[in-house]
């Protein structure tokens, strides 16, 4: 597998719940990272005093980061909607060559900015809210 573009690695949401996906327009930036919260179970009796994981009892979750420009009304709405409802809804990450991550995720961040001689950009953070799939393409 070769180097793959960026703006393929796609972020989509299911924003009526209703099963279909619309791609999240005028992302110039995106990142999916996972992360576990490991539970030490090191004791006074754990060899040479070295930390002891208790396996599968940590937490797992995953954030969601982008920014780009808001390329039309629907997409602002979309996410403002989302946001400021307090809504979770399903989310995919698309990686190309890889796969799709879906699951529930909340919108942690929506920030606006801009320059006097640019455009409007926004940026996003969202936390996962449950149990997170994976499918091969």
């Amino acid at each position: 597998m070769g180097a793959q573009k960026g703006r393929d690695l796609l972020l989509k949401v299911d924003a009526a719940g209703d099963g279909t996906f619309t791609t999240v327009a005028g992302l110039r930036a995106r990142k999916l990272a996972f992360n576990a919260e490991p539970v030490d179970a090191t004791d006074a009796d754990s060899a040479g005093r070295w930390r002891e994981l208790l396996a599968g009892a940590g937490v797992r979750r995953a954030s969601i980061s982008g920014s780009g420009l808001f390329r039309d009304a629907a997409s602002d709405a979309t996410l403002r909607g989302l946001f400021f409802g307090d809504v979770l809804r399903t989310w995919q990450v698309a990686i190309p060559d890889f796969g799709i991550v879906s699951g529930p995720f909340e919108i942690t961040a929506l920030e606006y900015g801009g320059e006097h001689d640019g455009e409007v950009t926004f940026d996003l953070a969202l936390e996962s809210a449950g149990a997170l799939s994976f499918s091969e393409v």
